[in-house]
């Protein structure tokens, strides 16, 4: 099969989805490989890299009408004009997203969106959440510390001594922990919250204190287990002893790094308005969740703005700005996808009775196989 690398067109998305290393593994495993030219320039792979790994270097229009493309983002409109009936495209494609995975179907292209993969061992070297979502938590740290105006760690000196930086993290899924474990090797005190139990665990492990909301009813404790590693919407009694504590801990804070998503809905509202209004002057918020309505409801979509005296980061895409490792990862993530659909011979085979498979195909044959 001839597989398509085009350059990505969403502004500001500066990975790509193949690197040099996995060309070389697509040739060996009997495809042939198309590169769009200046693909993988943003992320630092430049066009000689992929011709020396054996990929043909092509115009946007070649790429796309590949047998298979591979991308980050979804094709836009105009790109998916080039991609022919019947390919197969594989990205983040957005699986919460009807009218984007219609317009696929309309296409008449075979989609699989990785961010649908089960949580499952054997699903975990194609797990494009959790690779990104790693380096976001640990851009997110960098990116606080460069906006707050003090040292992170305690500092003694002939001067006097510096205290350590306060860091808040809420929701301790892969972004939280290694927020955590970032701000912990830079010398801060670290505490975090998450509605799941297990989480405490994990948090304490990296040497953070955890934010501990007690359950009153088994309700509460049986939705906060979760399904399939992903949180639940909790009740409003337990949302709302949440915020008090939340508040209380983000007043005293001078990082605040918040990562709560729950799949398919709005991002809650953990930091109020008002709780902003009583944090420190000088103090920092990253609010990760900013792509689906954000965490704190003063965050701006791609904006660093300063409201009463805080700085709330709103970057929606920061693997972007580490997009050479991030590239990296993702292209291992859908290398190991494409095991999954192509036989020895390198032709299609799409086992349908796979539940990786049947998870991650959004539509085929011009029709949508799965609704968010």
């Amino acid at each position: 099969m001839q597989i398509g690398i085009p350059r990505e067109s969403l502004a500001g998305e500066t990975r790509v989805a193949a690197t040099p290393e996995t060309i070389k593994k697509y040739l060996a495993g009997k495809h042939t490989v198309v590169v769009e030219r200046g693909a993988g320039a943003a992320a630092h792979y430049p066009d000689d890299a992929y011709a020396q790994a054996g990929a043909q270097l092509v115009d946007s229009a070649q790429a796309l009408g590949a047998d298979i493309v591979l991308k980050v983002r979804p094709p836009n409109e105009q790109e998916r004009r080039h991609m022919k009936r019947g390919a197969v495209l594989v990205g983040m494609l957005d699986p919460f997203d009807p009218a984007g995975i219609a317009q696929l179907a309309e296409a008449g292209l075979t989609a699989f969106a990785l961010e649908a993969a089960p949580r499952i061992t054997r699903a975990q070297s194609l797990d494009v959440l959790s690779s990104q979502a790693n380096l976001a938590g640990y851009k997110a740290v960098l990116l606080a510390a460069n906006q707050y105006g003090r040292l992170i760690p305690m500092m003694m000196t002939a001067a006097g001594t510096l205290k350590a930086a306060r860091v808040v993290v809420l929701g301790a899924g892969v972004a939280g922990l290694q927020a955590i474990a970032t701000a912990k090797r830079l010398g801060a005190v670290v505490e975090a919250s998450d509605v799941r139990p297990a989480a405490k665990e994990q948090i304490e492990s990296l040497g953070a204190k955890f934010i501990d909301v007690p359950f009153e009813t088994d309700e509460e404790r049986e939705i906060a287990q979760g399904v399939g590693g992903y949180a639940r919407p909790m009740p409003a009694a337990w949302m709302a002893r949440q915020a008090a504590l939340v508040a209380e801990r983000c007043r005293q804070a001078d990082i605040v790094i918040s990562t709560a998503l729950i799949p398919g809905r709005p991002a809650p509202v953990l930091i109020s308005a008002e709780t902003v209004q009583g944090m420190k002057p000088g103090s920092v918020i990253v609010d990760l969740a900013v792509e689906r309505g954000g965490n704190c409801p003063l965050s701006e979509k791609d904006q660093v703005v300063e409201k009463h005296g805080v700085t709330l980061i709103g970057l929606s895409n920061l693997p972007a700005l580490v997009a050479t490792d991030a590239s990296a990862l993702y292209a291992r993530n859908v290398l190991d996808f494409m095991k999954l659909i192509a036989d020895a011979e390198g032709k299609l085979a799409i086992k349908q009775d796979d539940e990786i498979i049947t998870a991650c195909l959004m539509c085929m044959d011009g029709k949508v196989l799965r609704s968010a």
